[in-house]
Parts: structure tokens; C-alpha cells; sequence
């Protein structure tokens, strides 16, 4: 379709405004559009950076001098805890998953994320678990125990008041969010890219996205079981981290560490992303060494899991343990100097501009360089040994954190400014900005390294005088507040700039990049039409792009349907696959995050019957969420399509949905590993663990109800394969049939469970099988339901032979739920014993 006409175009245009435009009012809560949700993820972090940063300047105040009572000591703990909590979990993951979600999809030429009310639902849950967080503050009843929790310090015993579940509950409810965010991210780069962007021609930021998502979909589930752990220790009693009844601490700083590591390059590698997308736009070239970068990527992301115990080397574990993972550490630094490299080449090849965004990559490369310097000193061990727990550490966590990501960050806000407001960027105030912060962040972290050096631990409230740290002390405090002044001087520009910039031309920095090939600020839509883009540079190769998408010369350009529609592509090539067809706005992502929000909030006030109930009415809305799919009338009940264009995933086998579900279970698995990581480490390492004479669990009755769980995974398999040959006969009672045979073994299960003696507040052997059932029952359970709404959906015609989508997405769980089942009985029942053989 082609609209050359002015008047032609308008209303072109203005049909796709009736489609995908966003409501306002009231009616702004129910918006999914990936714009909107990413500027609220960086409009929320950007709160909740300053709420940080006044909490780092009263850090500051109180050690600027010796014997200084600013802060009591219960107070200073609150506040160094709830400050790296923040800036951790409430700023750095969300604003840079937000960033992420604004741009991706306009990067890869698609009109919104593959699945807009998960990212919507990951939004409210990170905004109620950050308010429920930070209102402990007000309530001064935060967690004191350090933003790592640490057992024993964390536990009842040692914290007895609500400050540890106060942080346990709202970290995991923020999770959510995130893991939420990586599989939302993951799936749409892998399946919605537009025609011919095959993975050689993905801009360099995607595949650093690509390489965060999924390592919060690998990383951040043992945090959220050891959350679920410790809760369960406090406000229970099971002991998972108590010596005298089998458990151990350092199973703790384990769970901590597998997310803490690789959450360092989690925010390193979009950071990076940045820097490589503004380097060659202000070099006037193409990258250097991209397969290279790529490569690197890769790397990166596969190391960092092998690191964590880089951060325990003091604590007590085997000498082989500290040199494997001391040379795992200094080994990292191999792909990130192919970065540094490759950025370096690019400058010295090129013509750089020295634009506000270049200056911010500038002073990224020296503060990142210097603090991944002190990373090597700190992996070799007996240097770690010298300085763990004194400021030299602060110090380099915050060279390689705040300069890896804050800078990074201010240089691309500074980039897609215009992208957002569509106004041109202040250079003088924007300038002004940077040498305030750079000025103030190396006074501050440079001489805080010779703090730690002379001796001074980190964490303390205060200090005697006449212990060389006067001087030290006070110059960092002066060096934070010329830091402050400077993201003060960049807040006030950023404001201004919305209200009295120049107003932007198209592509006004010479991007290559599509997203620059929208109107700024862009449309709701992205794209009238969506272009085939077989390069990496497509602006370069063809500067009039965004008037051709505009005038409706490429593909998808019919909206009369009134669905929201991108493309489906293959995951490697690009190619066209079929039409995937969004849901638009909708009230159930903030209702099933306020109920989620609930259970947090009656846990906290140990209301545990209501917040059973809300769990209930969050499962419920979520499950009323999954009916509005397919073939649904508020879906995609029509299935035509224009003559030449692919199918409706929903019309096909192979849909993102089915991608969505081997993502999440690949974040399900990594959580269900970690449960037996706690496991087998309690087993082979705790003190006190022991196995019962008799195993509490009766081996035939557990084999007995695997039976018909395996019978209705085989039995779901093969109805399965017959909807995939189009025979749909009986479809309805095959459904129900699986669904009753599931009935049986969740009934046998607790059966099962309720005969056995278990003692999970004596024992943290009993405690882990528990947890290892409780696990169990929710997926089978969930199975079931699953199955049920499935034979339903027959009933109402939603799903059957035109329509064969969901079956293949919920074979998927059932294959997982009996897998888990099986590996829970090797275990439990099959491992202890030939164990005392051996």
C-alpha cells in the first residue's frame, strides 16, 4: 500500500492511531504499549536513583568526620542497607531493562514487544515491590543487615523486627519483574525481528540485550529461592541456614552470589551495548571488529556464571575451589578488553565528535578501565584476603558498577534525548553535567581505594580520629556532593530540555540504526509499514527509509482489521514466518499485580489466610488473563489475512507463546537447579546434616502417583502429535481425561505428603524435601488447571483445527512437571541410600 497523498496519509495514519493509540485519564493504567511501559520503568528508576543518592549523601555526611553522631548506629545500618538495595534492585536492573523495552522493538522493526501485558504486569510489580521496599524507611523498620542479607545476621534470631522481610518479600516481588522483562525480551528479539534482519544483521545494542535477558533468566532465580528460603526460615522455622539442625549460612551467600556475579555483567553488558551503538555514530564509521564483539558477548555472559565465589574467598572453602575460581575471575577480563579494544580501534579509525553523549563513552572507558584494574587485584586471593571488608572494595564495586552502568546510562539518555522528546540537547548545561560527575565520582572512589588500603573497614558508622583516615574521609565526602551538584545540573537539563529545547530533525545525530527511522517522538505504533532490513547500517545504506515507511511502501499495512499486528520471524534467518497478532490494553496486568501486591503485603503483616486468598484472586486474574488469547473474540477471532501474507501464530504450531514457555521454563529449571544445589551442598558440606534412619517419605506410595502423571504426559504427547496432523476428533475428552488423570496423582501427592513424618522445623533435611514437594504440587497443580481451561477453550472454539496453538504451548509444562517429579524421587528416594553404600 502506497499513500503518496497528503490526505491519503493522514488517514492511513490515523487509522493505526485508532488501533494501537494509548487511552488517557484513569484509563492510562491499562496501557501495554512498550513506549509508554519502558519510559515509565525509566521514569520510576530515575525516582528511585535519587531516593538512593540522598541516602549515599547521608552516608557520606556521617563518615566525612571522626566521631560523627548525624546517624545512630541502627539508622546507619538502615540506610547504607536500603541505599545499596536501591541502587541494585529498584535503579540499575529496571532502568536499564527500561531502556531495553523502549528501544528493542524499534531496533528490530517491530511495533511492540511480543508479549506487551507481561512487560505492562512486570511494570506494576516492580512500582508495588519499590513503594512496599522503601516505605519500611518511612516506617524506620528497613532492613539493617546489609543489601546482601547475610545468615545468621538476617535471621530472627539476630534481626527480630520486619526489616528482613520487609526486604526478603519486596526483592522477590521486584523479581518478578525482572525475570518477567528477560523473557519478554528474549522471546521478541529472537522472534519478531522484521523481514531478513537475520542475527548477522542485529544492531550490536540487541545482542547485548539479548545476552542480559538471558542471564536474568539464568541469574536472578537463586535469588529468589534463597528469598524464599530465608522468609521460610523466618516467619516458619525451617532451618535451611541453621547449623545445630543441619542447615548452613554460606548456603546463603551461594544463592546470593550465583545472581550477584553475574548481575555485575547483567548491568556491565547493556552498558556496553551503549557505548558500542554511540562510538561509531560520533566516529563517523561502522564498529570495528563486530563478529569479534559478538563473540565477546557470548563469553561475557557464559564466564560470569563461573565467578561467584570471587566474592567468598575469605569465608573458608578449599584451596582448589579459590585458585579455579581466582583464574575464572582474572579470565573475564579477556572478552571485556575485546571490547575496549575494538571501541579504542573505532576512535582512532574515526572522526570523533565530542557531542555530550560521546563525552559520557569517554569517561566510561577510564573509570571502567581503572575499576576492572582493582577487579584483577581483587581476584588474585591473597591480595582479597588483605583488603575484604575495608573501603578499597567499596571502592572498586562502585568504579566498575557506577562507572560500567551510570555512565553509560547518562550517555545514552543524552543520545536518545531527541528520540524521546523529539528536542535537541543542551551542549553547554549537558557539559556541565558530565565534569561535575566525573570531577566528584574519581575525588570520591579514587581516594576511598587508599581508605581501604590503610585499613578501614567498610560498613562501619563511624571512626576515632587520628587513624589516617580524617583526611581520606573527608576528601570523598566533598567529591559526593560535587558529584550531587553534577546529577543535579544534569535533572535540571534533562527538564528544561522538554520544555525549551530545539526542536529535533529527523535522525538528527546521522544514526544507522532503525529506530531513528521513526517520527520522534515516535507513534505508538513504530511503523506504519515494516521494511525488510537485510544490513547492519539500514539508515546509512538508505537515508530516506523513514519517508518510505511513512508513505506505506513496505509490508503490513493493513489495520482495518483492528488488530495489532507485527511479524513472526525465523530465529536465525528472518524470514517471514507468520503474523503475530497482540493483545491490546487491558486492566488485568495492574489488578493481577495489585493482588500480587497483596500477598506481599499480608505476608508482611502475617496475615497468612488472606494472603492465601490474594494468591488466589492473582491466580485467577492471570488465569483470566491467558482466556483473552487465540482465537478469543477480544483476540484474533477473524483469521484472514491479505492474500500473500503468512498465517496467525495462533493458526500455526510454532507461535512466540511456545517460545515464551521454554523461556520461562528455562528461568523454572534454573530455580528448581539452585533448590538442588541447596540440596546436595547440605548434604556433602553442612556440619550438622544428617539423614533419617528411615526416609520419611514412603518410596512406593511417591512412585505410585508418578504413574499417572507419566501416563498423562505420554497421553498429552500424543494428542499433541494428532492435533499436528489436523485430527482433532474427541479433542475436548482427550483434554478432560489428561486433566482427571493429573487430579489423581496431585491427590496421591498429598496424600503422600500428609502421611509422611516429616519434621521440616527440626530438621533442614526434612525442610528441603518439603520445599522440594511444595514445589512439585504447584506444578502439578498448575498442570491440571492448565489442561481443564484448555478442554474449555475446545468447548467455546477457540481451540481445535484452525486453531491448534495452545496444546503445544502446555505440553511443554506437563513434559517439565513430570521431569522435575522423577529428578525429586532420583534425589530423595534413590540417591540417600546408595550414598551409605558408597
Amino acid at each position: 500500500m502506497s499513500t503518496e497523498d497528503p490526505q491519503a496519509a493522514q488517514d492511513f495514519h490515523h487509522q493505526f492511531d485508532k488501533v494501537w493509540g494509548n487511552p488517557r485519564g484513569l484509563l492510562a493504567l491499562t496501557i501495554v504499549n512498550h513506549t509508554t511501559i519502558g519510559l515509565r520503568f525509566l521514569i520510576t528508576g530515575g525516582v528511585f536513583f535519587l531516593i538512593g543518592g540522598l541516602l549515599a549523601m547521608l552516608i557520606r555526611t556521617q563518615l566525612a568526620l571522626p566521631g560523627h553522631d548525624l546517624l545512630t548506629p541502627e539508622i546507619y545500618n538502615q540506610v547504607f542497607t536500603m541505599h545499596g538495595t536501591i541502587m541494585m534492585f529498584l535503579f540499575a536492573v529496571p532502568v536499564m531493562e527500561g531502556l531495553a523495552i523502549y528501544l528493542i522493538p524499534k531496533m528490530i522493526g517491530a511495533r511492540d514487544l511480543v508479549f506487551p501485558r507481561l512487560s505492562a504486569f512486570g511494570y506494576w510489580c516492580y512500582l508495588f515491590g519499590g513503594i512496599i521496599l522503601t516505605f519500611s524507611l518511612v516506617l524506620e523498620i528497613a532492613p539493617a543487615s546489609g543489601w546482601f542479607m547475610y545468615a545468621p545476621l538476617s535471621s530472627s534470631v539476630f534481626s527480630p523486627g520486619r526489616g528482613s522481610d520487609f526486604w526478603l518479600l519486596g526483592i522477590t516481588f521486584v523479581e518478578i519483574s525482572a525475570v518477567s522483562a528477560g523473557v519478554e525480551l528474549v522471546v521478541s528479539i529472537m522472534r519478531t525481528r522484521t523481514q531478513r534482519m537475520a542475527l548477522q544483521h542485529m544492531p550490536l545494542f540487541v545482542w547485548y540485550i539479548l545476552a542480559m535477558a538471558l542471564m536474568i533468566v539464568f541469574g536472578f532465580p537463586p535469588l529468589i529461592l534463597g528469598s524464599i528460603l530465608l522468609e521460610l526460615e523466618r516467619a516458619a522455622g525451617l532451618p535451611f541456614f541453621t547449623v545445630a539442625s543441619g542447615g548452613d549460612p554460606i548456603l546463603w551467600q551461594h544463592l546470593f552470589w550465583l545472581f550477584g556475579h553475574p548481575e555485575v555483567y547483567i548491568l556491565f553488558l547493556p552498558a556496553a551495548g551503549i557505548i558500542s551503538t554511540i562510538i561509531p555514530i560520533f566516529c563517523k564509521r561502522p564498529i570495528a571488529g563486530y563478529r569479534w564483539i559478538v563473540l565477546a558477548i557470548i563469553t561475557t555472559g557464559f564466564i560470569s556464571f563461573g565467578l561467584w565465589v570471587h566474592h567468598m574467598f575469605t569465608v573458608g572453602i578449599p584451596h582448589l575451589a579459590q585458585a579455579f575460581f581466582s583464574a575464572a575471575s582474572m579470565m573475564v577480563a579477556i572478552p571485556t578488553a575485546i571490547q575496549v579494544f575494538a571501541w579504542l580501534a573505532t576512535i582512532w579509525n574515526g572522526r570523533p565528535v565530542y557531542e555530550p553523549p560521546m563525552l559520557w563513552a569517554l569517561g566510561f572507558l577510564f573509570i571502567f578501565v581503572a575499576g576492572g584494574l582493582t577487579g584483577v587485584m581483587l581476584a588474585l586471593v591473597p591480595f582479597d584476603w588483605q583488603v575484604h571488608d575495608t573501603h578499597f572494595v567499596v571502592a572498586h564495586f562502585h568504579f566498575v558498577l557506577v562507572g560500567g552502568m551510570l555512565f553509560p546510562l547518562m550517555a545514552g539518555i543524552y543520545y536518545w534525548l531527541p528520540h524521546f522528546s523529539g528536542r535537541m540537547v543542551n551542549r553547554s548545561r549537558a557539559r556541565w553535567g558530565f565534569w561535575l560527575v566525573f570531577i566528584g565520582f574519581n575525588l570520591t572512589f579514587i581516594v576511598m581505594h587508599v581508605t581501604g588500603l590503610l585499613g578501614m573497614p567498610r560498613r562501619v558508622y563511624t571512626y576515632e580520629a587520628g587513624l589516617g583516615w580524617d583526611i581520606p574521609n573527608l576528601i570523598s565526602s566533598v567529591g559526593s556532593f560535587i558529584m550531587a551538584a553534577g546529577v543535579a545540573t544534569c535533572l535540571l537539563d534533562i527538564f528544561l530540555h522538554f520544555r525549551f529545547g530545539e526542536r529535533a530533525k529527523r535522525n538528527p545525530w546521522g544514526a544507522d540504526t532503525l529506530e531513528w527511522s521513526t517520527s520522534l517522538p515516535p507513534s505508538a505504533y513504530n511503523f506504519a509499514t515494516l521494511p525488510e532490513c537485510a544490513t547492519r547500517h539500514p539508515l546509512w545504506d538508505t537515508p530516506d527509509l523513514q519517508t518510505t515507511i511513512e508513505q506505506g511502501h513496505h509490508d503490513l499495512a493493513t489495520i482495518d482489521h483492528g488488530r495489532r499486528e507485527t511479524w513472526g520471524s525465523d530465529p536465525v534467518t528472518g524470514k517471514v514466518r507468520e503474523i503475530v497478532h497482540l493483545p491490546g490494553n487491558s486492566w488485568l496486568p495492574f489488578y493481577g499485580a495489585l493482588a500480587t501486591a497483596g500477598v506481599c503485603i499480608s505476608l508482611l503483616c502475617k496475615f497468612y489466610w488472606v494472603a492465601l486468598a490474594m494468591a488466589l484472586v492473582s491466580l485467577a486474574l492471570l488465569l483470566r488473563w491467558s482466556w483473552e488469547n487465540g482465537a478469543h473474540p477480544r483476540a484474533a477471532p477473524n483469521a484472514e489475512v491479505v492474500e500473500g501474507d503468512p498465517p496467525l501464530h495462533s493458526r500455526t504450531h510454532d507461535g512466540p507463546g511456545l517460545w515464551g514457555m521454554m523461556v520461562t521454563l528455562l528461568a523454572n529449571s534454573s530455580l528448581f537447579l539452585s533448590l538442588l544445589f541447596g540440596w546436595f551442598y547440605l548434604w556433602t558440606v553442612a556440619p550438622a546434616w544428617q539423614f533419617p534412619e528411615h526416609n520419611p517419605i514412603n518410596w512406593l506410595a511417591l512412585m505410585l502417583t508418578g504413574v499417572p502423571l507419566t501416563i498423562a504426559v505420554i497421553w498429552f504427547v500424543g494428542v499433541v502429535r494428532r492435533l499436528r496432523r489436523e485430527l482433532t476428533d474427541h479433542l475436548q475428552q482427550h483434554l478432560w481425561g489428561i486433566s482427571a488423570l493429573g487430579l489423581v496423582h496431585l491427590i496421591g501427592l498429598v496424600a503422600t505428603l500428609s502421611a509422611s513424618p516429616l519434621t521440616p522445623q527440626a530438621s533442614a533435611h526434612d525442610a528441603v524435601i518439603s520445599v522440594m514437594l511444595w514445589y512439585q504440587l504447584l506444578h502439578s497443580g498448575l498442570a491440571v488447571i492448565l489442561t481443564a481451561l484448555q478442554a474449555l477453550r475446545v468447548r467455546k472454539g477457540y481451540v481445535g483445527k484452525m486453531a491448534p496453538y495452545e496444546p503445544v504451548v502446555v505440553e511443554r509444562w506437563w513434559v517439565y512437571t513430570a521431569g522435575v517429579f522423577w529428578i525429586i524421587y532420583a534425589v530423595v528416594i534413590v540417591l540417600p541410600p546408595l550414598w551409605e553404600l558408597a
